[in-house]
């Protein structure tokens, strides 16, 4: 989660949106009834693994399907059958869908968004007078929970760390304490708020660093954990500094 590319949470949703284009799947209310049927040979054994893994896929997404005028175009399509609706009606209904979930998948986004912006100011203020917590220019806080005695980073290094990432809810979000061993990468090669406080670490040094939603991934958010205008607690160690030079 240190990588400073920021990803879309419409990225999965977007992907499947164009595998049910390319399908000509048509939106509408379900009322589906199941009937027990025999899975003997491996043909129906691999049509039902098919249709489960897409079914689940589109659940996941919200994509409204009706099984029933599902199995009809399929059918159909496999059948050779006359298409009951042409290819101009199918892509205009799946664009229709498609600016729809858009609209409500901005719609939650700008929500999430809103409410982690208050909650972030709210926390960020509270934070900045708690003790020991210093606030530098560009608004990133820190607080030294142990001082180093080694090399500083520049810029043109790369460093060996240990850390956690938590939200201000106190969810752990990343941790290389958990996976039992430390990472190491460049030091402008991380979020601008990592990038700022590794300069100011010496070898040796533990600090809790509290990151704006600016200097993490802003607006876009990371996807999972990590949503729109989210405030960034973070435990580093810094084990090694990795001079350019050598």
């Amino acid at each position: 989660m240190l990588n400073a590319r920021t990803f879309s949470k419409s990225t999965c949703r977007s992907a499947a949106l164009i595998t049910l284009i390319s399908i000509g799947l048509v939106s509408c209310d379900q009322t589906t009834e199941t009937t027990e049927m025999s899975l003997d040979s491996q043909e129906q054994r691999i049509s039902y693994g098919i249709a489960m893994n897409m079914g689940r896929r589109m659940k996941a997404e919200g994509v409204p399907i009706d099984a029933d005028a599902f199995a009809e175009g399929l059918r159909d399509a496999l059948s050779g059958a006359e298409a009951k609706m042409s290819d101009d009606e199918i892509n205009a209904e799946m664009m229709a869908m498609q600016e729809q979930m858009q609209a409500e998948q901005e719609a939650e986004m700008q929500a999430a968004s809103n409410v982690n912006l208050e909650a972030g100011r709210a926390y960020l203020a509270e934070n900045a007078g708690a003790e020991n917590v210093q606030t530098t220019d560009s608004g990133l806080q820190y607080r030294v929970v142990r001082a180093g005695s080694g090399a500083k980073p520049t810029s043109a290094d790369s460093v060996e760390v240990h850390y956690e990432g938590r939200l201000i809810n106190g969810s752990v979000f990343d941790s290389s304490y958990s996976r039992g061993e430390p990472v190491t990468f460049g030091v402008t090669q991380v979020i601008p708020g990592w990038t700022e406080a590794l300069q100011l670490m010496s070898e040796g040094a533990e600090y809790e660093l509290t990151i704006p939603s600016e200097l993490a991934y802003g607006a876009g958010g990371a996807g999972g954990a990590i949503g729109p205008n989210e405030v960034l607690i973070f435990k580093v160690e810094l084990l090694s500094v990795v001079s350019a030079e050598s």
